[in-house]
């Protein structure tokens, strides 16, 4: 996978660079130290993977991301983790914290592999949610379903819940639409987690949630049915 490194760091910069380079699979195109060069490079040259720093002079990593249609699969680097929520909106690949471990790079890289294998529909597989002051990682495969409470939501997973300021819609756009499904105003539901529907409920861990008559059509539409 041809890469391309982009950090104002000079140090940061080789250190993403070495550990690109000896990575077998990966050859390492260019690496720059601001965002236009690398915007240049990228219109004009093939790039698989962009590990982009998020803080630069002039031009930011996440503005370089506004400014191309296209876009390899990016991998954003930062020293500051509240970064990270907002970078999920740009469907990056993953979010690497400075200093980088090269553990956690080759995570990011054999995500990279996965998705382009998958010919780029690999499932989205965390996100962040900002709860009691904090950012959190939440694994989507472990949410059972959302609930809608005022301002807040309600993230029923596995381990427990969390409360979450925000509304039903920006939640909704963070989360694959190819597991998740609205089935109400207030609720968004995981497929998988689906025990039963009767009538106009569905059943998820013993909790009977409603179906509002104007998504039920699209939800049995959305089902694999025998």
């Amino acid at each position: 996978m041809k890469c391309l490194v982009v950090d104002d760091d000079d140090l940061s910069r080789e250190v993403v660079k070495d550990m690109v380079e000896s990575t077998e699979g990966l050859e390492l195109v260019a690496s720059c130290n601001n965002a236009m060069d690398a915007y240049n490079i990228l219109l004009n040259e093939q790039i698989d993977i962009a590990f982009l720093d998020v803080e630069m002079p002039k031009m930011s990593g996440l503005e370089l991301l506004e400014s191309l249609e296209v876009l390899p699969q990016v991998v954003l680097i930062t020293s500051h983790p509240e970064y990270a929520a907002e970078s999920y909106e740009y469907n990056v690949t993953d979010f690497l914290v400075k200093p980088v471990a090269m553990p956690r790079l080759l995570k990011a890289v054999e995500r990279a592999k996965r998705y382009a294998s998958s010919g780029g529909e690999a499932k989205q597989r965390t996100i962040f949610i900002k709860t009691d002051s904090r950012l959190v990682q939440l694994n989507v495969e472990s949410i059972y379903y959302i609930e809608a409470l005022g301002n807040y939501v309600i993230v029923y997973t596995e381990k427990g819940r969390h409360t979450v300021l925000s509304t039903m819609k920006d939640l909704e756009k963070k989360l694959p639409v190819s597991d998740f499904i609205r089935v109400h105003r207030s609720y968004i539901v995981r497929f998988d987690k689906i025990d039963s529907i009767e009538d106009n409920f569905i059943l998820i861990k013993d909790k009977q949630i409603s179906i509002g008559k104007v998504y039920k059509e699209h939800l049995i539409n959305s089902l694999n049915m025998l």
